[in-house]
């Protein structure tokens, strides 16, 4: 469990009351998330989770608070934000910025099947729809200009091959943001971090997608390659499964088929989504911050992913 920020139970106390969500009855830490401090809170209310932003800056956080409540007022099944008395959904606990968000439904399924993996499709869909008309406007902050940013201070800590890997990688997607065809991909918020361990399912129908943090104006492909990289491959080596790949496709494109542009770039936006996180969990295991128990994810994990989907784009059809 990654926490931060420790929140004593009186002090939770007093700031759900101001919330006027009801009485505090329990304040458990989670056992996920590297980013933020983050628990479950039950009270005479209801269920809720509370999140105290340790990176996220009070200038930044109402896109993202905003963003899940458009979501929510679109029927989008999401967390939504909780306001105090004057309407404001970015409070402050510890010091820190904070926010409380209605608790879904369901469990997360890590060994998903191909149902699960088009009702993700379909859910994504959905939210790129629902996104056009959201006014704001702020990028992905772990886009390419994070990353010119963040290899090179990890690449004293690889082998001569990964550097390399790292830098031909950043080249290749620096050359595919300057085209034109790039240019031409629809875009709006997106979630960027769609995950097996962030969505949550009851009776084996999707009940809702969570962790919004990473959230930012990108493109809709890229999103979508994000998700097909965690739900459809086989994690020991990042390998997809056919049935789980074309699953999620058929569930997105039921929705909203993908322009003949979009289908194009999509193997390099696969490849762009293995890099981010590839380079986010370099950082995060070789800069790691301090935290009362944080276990960094395996960087080598999406190495791998990467390596794969680079030898798919570069295989030449029979």
């Amino acid at each position: 469990m990654a926490v931060f920020t420790p929140v004593r139970l009186d002090e939770a106390r007093q700031f759900f009351a101001r919330l006027d969500l009801g009485t505090l009855l329990e304040l458990q830490g989670i056992e996920s998330g590297i980013e933020n401090t983050n628990y479950f809170a039950t009270t005479s209310r209801g269920a809720f989770v509370l999140t105290l932003f340790e990176r996220l800056t009070p200038e930044q956080l109402p896109f993202y608070l905003e963003f899940m409540r458009h979501l929510a007022a679109h029927r989008i099944p999401v967390p939504d934000p909780m306001p105090d008395a004057r309407g404001n959904i970015l409070h402050s606990l510890c010091g820190r910025p904070a926010a409380v968000v209605t608790r879904l439904r369901g469990r997360s399924v890590l060994a998903p099947q191909p149902t699960h993996c088009e009702q993700v499709g379909t859910w994504l869909a959905r939210m790129h729809l629902a996104a056009r008309d959201y006014a704001g406007n702020q990028p992905n902050l772990r886009g390419l200009d994070w990353q010119r940013a963040t290899i090179p201070a990890v690449l004293p800590f690889v082998d001569t091959g990964v550097a390399a890997l790292l830098r031909a990688e950043l080249d290749h997607q620096t050359t595919i943001a300057r085209s034109p065809d790039y240019a031409a991909l629809p875009r709006s918020a997106v979630h960027a971090d769609l995950f097996r361990d962030n969505a949550l399912f009851e009776d084996g129908t999707l009940s809702g997608i969570f962790d919004f943090y990473f959230a930012g104006v990108d493109t809709w492909v890229f999103d979508l390659a994000v998700a097909l990289n965690d739900w459809c491959i086989d994690l020991a080596t990042g390998a997809f499964d056919p049935a789980r790949h074309d699953a999620l496709l058929h569930g997105y494109g039921r929705v909203r088929p993908l322009l003949p542009v979009e289908q194009a770039l999509l193997p390099d936006a696969l490849r762009a989504a293995a890099l981010r996180f590839w380079t986010s969990r370099l950082a995060d295991f070789h800069l790691p911050r301090d935290a009362h128990l944080l276990n960094p994810h395996d960087p080598t994990h999406f190495e791998r992913v990467l390596r794969q989907r680079i030898a798919e784009a570069q295989r030449v059809p029979a």
